[in-house]
């Protein structure tokens, strides 16, 4: 039973069965309960295979035996809230996977559809970069290729999107041509989305812990779209905020 159908039973078994009166009928908890359970294993079968992690591995993390791990993906049984914690931590998920409505099997597959498309279209993206960057240094192909040791006709293919250009080669040309990786990523798909999002996330984790705390709570929003509103203010608007702030707790 895979989660489109275990959802499918859960809503049958809140509506009731087709063609019946409107009258309230009785909850009937023990399938309700069996329908979750299998909703729960469902979504811990997924975590678990999409991190390659065996039952034996789950099993020894959390002490017990492999056929428990199977009798909950089964959803014969069911974890604990700390248990689950424990294994969102393993599988690399968030906690709130496990009470979720999407497979990460079915948000890789919608992912993957696109990814011939998408790398064709990124090198013709990089090579019309590469392009624009060195006639903005008023480069020829021939002084780029002497500069760099590529062969100038190789470099053409990478400008026009013909060839795959290797990350080694492109960190080359990209210092030939006074340009930094970041210069290259993409930024405006939803792969871009998520590369931004991994970097910002990476600075983020290198803030203080106070920092992070104070970011973190929902309470502060406040406080940091004041923050926001006064790093976009002119310099002389901001200096007399600050003088006023100054004349205030004197």
């Amino acid at each position: 039973m895979d989660f489109k159908d275990v959802s499918a039973r859960l809503k049958k078994t809140k509506e009731g069965p087709e063609g019946a009166d409107t009258q309230p009928k009785p909850v009937d908890f023990t399938e309700s309960f069996r329908i979750r359970a299998k909703m729960v294993g469902v979504l811990l079968h997924d975590a678990r295979v999409n991190a390659a992690r065996t039952l034996d591995e789950c099993a020894r993390l959390l002490r017990v035996a492999p056929q428990q791990i199977e009798a909950w993906e089964f959803g014969d049984d069911v974890p604990s809230l700390p248990q689950l914690e424990i294994l969102a931590y393993y599988l690399d998920v968030p906690v709130s996977h496990f009470w979720g409505m999407n497979t990460l099997e079915t948000e890789r597959a919608s992912r993957m559809t696109a990814q011939g498309e998408y790398i064709a279209l990124r090198l013709r993206m990089i090579g019309a970069l590469l392009r624009f960057a060195r006639e903005q240094n008023e480069m020829s192909v021939e002084t780029l290729s002497d500069a760099s040791g590529i062969p100038a006709e190789r470099i053409t293919q990478y400008e026009l999107g013909e060839l795959p250009l290797p990350m080694h080669e492109l960190t080359v040309l990209a210092s030939h041509v006074r340009k930094n990786i970041s210069y290259f990523l993409e930024t405006n798909s939803s792969v871009g989305e998520w590369l931004a999002l991994q970097e910002n996330w990476k600075r983020f984790a290198e803030l203080p812990d106070d920092i992070r705390q104070f970011v973190s709570n929902p309470l502060n929003g406040g406080f940091l779209e004041i923050a926001i509103l006064l790093s976009q203010m002119p310099v002389d608007r901001l200096r007399k905020v600050g003088e006023s702030v100054l004349s205030i707790t004197m």
